[in-house]
């Protein structure tokens, strides 16, 4: 099996990338491993999987990466499996409310690969995982104006917000590629003080459930 992980940048992944440098992860000998950097943002995610596809088809896409937490009863550094995902910043706001594209009637809730305005991981590998399955949104701009937290609290509840998770899903749905979206919190959203961000056990507990993940599998 061709495993291709993912992520935004080599901060995130650091201490795997070590390991596995050091041929220090632990995998089944069955299992190829692959090491992809998308770059920020989900036209960079897009671009760059979409090619390393084509290049080389995984039978297993994960992605793995660091996001802000809308639930500030969570405890920074949790670890979360990511549900389903939307573009939440690809909307409108009229009359003092958020509307998306399905709002809209521009695109229809359920045409391939949206399920009700969704993109959601069907996968039944997902169930085989202990880590809290949430949902997610993908931003262009990342949100730090109350009014808009409170607009994507509303339209999507979500639980974590990050710039590439979406891109994942839209072109795994697409392409029929199982994938697994990995995400731990770094910060809380809105907040800007990087003082009060905790980047180093966000890191620490992702690269963690990465490699426990890749034992399992």
């Amino acid at each position: 099996m061709n495993c291709l992980v993912i992520v935004a940048t080599p901060l995130e992944i650091r201490p795997f990338l070590k390991k596995l440098q050091e041929g220090d992860v632990l995998i089944a000998p069955s299992i190829e491993l692959d090491v992809l950097i998308t770059g920020i943002g989900l036209l960079a995610t897009a671009y760059t999987l979409q090619k390393q596809i084509h290049l080389k088809r995984p039978d297993l896409i994960i992605q793995v990466g660091v996001g802000g937490c809308f639930d500030k009863k969570m405890k920074l550094g949790r670890v979360f499996i990511i549900k389903k995902e939307a573009v939440a910043d690809q909307s409108v706001v009229e009359l003092n409310a958020l509307k998306t594209l399905f709002d809209l009637d521009l695109v229809p809730a359920n045409q391939p690969p949206y399920q009700k305005g969704w993109l959601v991981n069907p996968h039944s590998i997902l169930k085989k995982l202990r880590l809290p399955k949430v949902t997610g949104i993908s931003v262009n701009e990342i949100t730090t104006q109350a009014q808009k937290v409170r607009f994507y609290k509303k339209q999507f509840n979500p639980v974590i917000e990050s710039m590439e998770g979406a891109a994942l899903h839209y072109i795994a749905l697409q392409e029929k590629i199982p994938f697994i979206q990995l995400r731990s919190t770094s910060n809380y959203i809105a907040e800007r003080n990087k003082k009060n961000w905790d980047m180093p056990n966000a890191i620490e507990s992702l690269n963690q459930s990465l490699l426990k993940l890749l034992q399992t599998l």
